[in-house]
């Protein structure tokens, strides 16, 4: 039983059973005598984790063989530039939707390599609902639809995965990436940052379709070229080892829980738990429509807003700890990844009706 609970959008909450396997093997990995962090990359015990890590990811997901499985550098930030500098396949069009922040600078950095066409746009509403599909606009001449299946700054998600047609689907899952189950193969790429839902900032995934391979601009340098590091098995230079490690043991973590269908129906419970306890509060709102709500970041807002800072303070001594909003939209966020346990979910309610009672 934890003292505190952390509802950090990122880098975010571990589970405990992985922190303590990580620490009981920082000194000496499985009798190797070294830890993880000083293997060589290229070492039977290291290419032993990076084997397990690959074939997990793809057990876990149900990755189909015609998808390569990439663990990068610089985030998915970086990848808003190495998407369109990868894929465009000549073609000079690429669509984008526009849900909130990360849509935002998914479309600033694709700019200057194409020409983005905004296929749709929750901005009107400020990023409080999904534009309906009948409203989007596509362009079949475009390399490919890019979305943000769930927004962490303003916590709105996807309920399921949309149709365009032809339009290879690029999605960045960052934040609820391994949290339900999807269907991979109707996507041409997924990709995201560990930081969230799968280990401790510094690795990046990509999950890219083979035939979007081969297609990189001229003169885009190697280690940032997704077909060069296929082929390297992501270890074009040294690789973040012990972020790999941690990685993987989520991953085990994770098919010990029961795998991701045992994580969804857990992830249901979690948020709708608290989504009603708001709904069902005078104090506290949601500004999401409720179709749209995201199911990893629940953002509130209290209704007398010099509570603010109380609230925040208070919660913090009794061990809820990162609830303040982002500084764009303000209020207070829980996100509740999947190491969030349920009893985390339940003590921040029990906590925010007395602080409701009391104030």
């Amino acid at each position: 039983m934890t003292s505190t609970y952390n509802f950090s959008a990122g880098p975010s909450v571990l589970p405990v059973d992985v922190l303590k396997q990580a620490q009981e093997e920082m000194l000496n990995w499985q009798n190797s005598g070294m830890s993880v962090m000083e293997m060589s990359h290229r070492g039977a015990e290291f290419m032993s984790i990076a084997k397990n890590l690959h074939q997990d990811l793809r057990e876990l997901m149900n990755i189909p063989d015609n998808y390569k499985i990439l663990f990068l550098q610089g985030g998915a930030t970086a990848q808003f530039s190495f998407i369109p500098a990868n894929i465009l396949a000549g073609k000079t069009k690429a669509c984008y939707i526009n849900t909130g922040a990360w849509s935002e600078k998914a479309i600033k950095s694709a700019k200057p390599y194409c020409d983005v066409i905004i296929s749709a746009s929750s901005e009107n509403n400020k990023h409080t609902a999904i534009p309906d599909r009948s409203e989007w606009q596509l362009d079949e001449q475009a390399a490919y639809l890019h979305y943000t299946p769930n927004e962490t700054i303003h916590g709105v998600e996807f309920a399921g995965v949309p149709d365009v047609g032809d339009l290879p689907l690029v999605a960045d899952m960052s934040s609820n990436i391994l949290s339900k189950e999807i269907d991979v193969s109707q996507f041409g790429l997924i990709y995201a940052g560990s930081q969230k839902n799968m280990g401790p900032t510094g690795a990046t995934i990509v999950i890219v379709r083979d035939d979007l391979l081969g297609h990189a601009q001229v003169g885009l340098p190697d280690i940032f070229n997704y077909e060069k590091q296929a082929a390297q098995d992501s270890m074009l230079n040294t690789p973040a080892t012990y972020n790999w490690y941690l990685v993987g043991l989520v991953l085990q973590w994770l098919k010990a829980q029961g795998g991701i269908a045992a994580m969804e129906e857990i992830n249901k419970r979690k948020a709708a738990a608290l989504y009603t306890a708001i709904d069902q509060s005078s104090l506290y709102s949601n500004p999401v429509a409720k179709a749209d709500r995201s199911r990893m970041n629940v953002p509130f807002i209290l209704a007398n807003k010099d509570l603010d800072a109380t609230f925040l303070k208070v919660a913090k001594i009794q061990g809820f700890l990162s609830l303040k909003g982002h500084r764009s939209v303000g209020g207070m966020r829980a996100s509740i990844y999947n190491a969030m346990p349920e009893s985390g979910v339940s003590a921040l309610i029990q906590f925010m009706a007395e602080f409701e009672r009391t104030h």
